[in-house]
């Protein structure tokens, strides 16, 4: 950041008074500017033994498959966000969704909420950020191409435990850029 959004003067990094981190201040008007982690929606969506998945037709990881998920809007629910991204992914209509896992991410300043839920109706076909979709059986997963660690690590928790339970984790990176696993609970 370089300009505060107030009053378009220059901002500097530091410690504002009463505060315990660095945040970008306004060297003209004082206004602190905090960023906060962004909130990743997605689900979970089965229909029967199956589960949806989409081929990303975006980057990061365009080609990989991965659970629909995005970013969160204002004015909507953290379930609704997730209901949202199955239908711009892969007009998917999701039935009720109940949380499955919360995931931190710190060195992305990310936090995944990731549901379940069993689609509303079979009918599901690429939205604008996928390639393709598939509802893939467990022996149909494609492992070794999907996009994310989370989506691997929330896959695998599915299959081993179903959805009866809230699942708290978080990832971190090591010095070699490699993504570790770290199991709340």
């Amino acid at each position: 950041m370089n300009y505060c959004s107030q009053c378009g003067a220059p901002v500097s990094l530091k410690i504002p008074v009463d505060d315990n981190r660095e945040r970008y201040v306004c060297d003209h008007c004082g206004y602190v500017h905090y960023q906060n982690p962004n909130n990743v929606c997605g689900a979970i969506l089965t229909l029967e033994d199956r589960i949806l998945l989409c081929k990303r037709a975006i980057e990061p990881r365009y080609g990989k498959w991965t659970l629909p998920a995005g970013f969160m809007e204002n004015n909507e629910t953290v379930a609704e966000a997730a209901a949202r991204e199955a239908m711009e992914e892969a007009n998917a209509r999701a039935g009720p969704l109940t949380l499955f896992g919360i995931f931190s991410m710190p060195y992305i300043s990310q936090v995944y909420l990731m549901f379940h839920g069993e689609l509303a109706s079979p009918e599901v076909s690429a939205g604008q950020e996928s390639l393709e979709v598939g509802l893939f059986r467990r022996d149909e997963i494609p492992w070794d191409e999907l996009a994310f660690p989370v989506v691997d690590h929330s896959l695998r928790l599915y299959l081993e435990h179903g959805a009866g339970k809230v699942h708290h984790a978080w990832f971190s990176r090591g010095p070699d850029r490699q993504v570790e696993l770290h199991i709340i609970d």
